[in-house]
């Protein structure tokens, strides 16, 4: 019986790549000639840092606008409090990753209601979609990607024919 797994994650090399482009892109804007500004990515854990509260979020935008040229859903941010720590201040921006219970029950009652005959199945941060048809299960890949309202990056592993 052919099924795959849904999980969340944020794609390490490509949020790296984003990081890297909202550094260039730092680096060539006029308005940031002349002020310690940078982009730092650790374990999923972008932190920023400049010389005035306006201009992180100035850099906020070029963080998203980068992540969404790669591909990667900017709703998975999690953005810390401000800390000022002398001339500089920082902001950490979290990369959510994991299905929650909530989200992996919205994601069974989708597939459920949509009426496509397969068998949803929840098991820790994996939601399991088992079906007799290929063309089924892409149905409900097709659906969790245009379904606007699940703000996790998903990816599909494990698809067995």
């Amino acid at each position: 019986m052919p099924s795959f797994d849904v999980v969340s994650e944020v794609d390490k090399h490509e949020a790296q790549n984003a990081v890297d482009t909202a550094g260039r892109e730092l680096s060539t804007r006029f308005d940031f000639r002349g002020v310690d500004a940078s982009f730092e990515l650790k374990d999923l854990v972008v932190t920023m840092t400049a010389d005035h509260e306006f201009q992180l979020e100035q850099m906020k935008s070029m963080l998203t606008g980068a992540m969404t040229k790669r591909g990667i859903k900017v709703n998975c941010l999690e953005y810390s409090k401000l800390e000022g720590s002398g001339k500089q201040v920082k902001i950490k921006a979290t990369m959510r990753q994991g299905i929650d219970s909530d989200l992996g029950r919205k994601m069974v009652k989708m597939v459920k209601d949509s009426k496509i005959k397969v068998q949803v199945s929840l098991a820790g941060d994996t939601v399991r979609v088992q079906g007799k048809s290929r063309d089924d299960l892409q149905q409900v890949m097709a659906m969790f990607r245009s379904d606007d309202s699940i703000d996790m990056p998903l990816a599909f592993k494990n698809f067995k024919d």
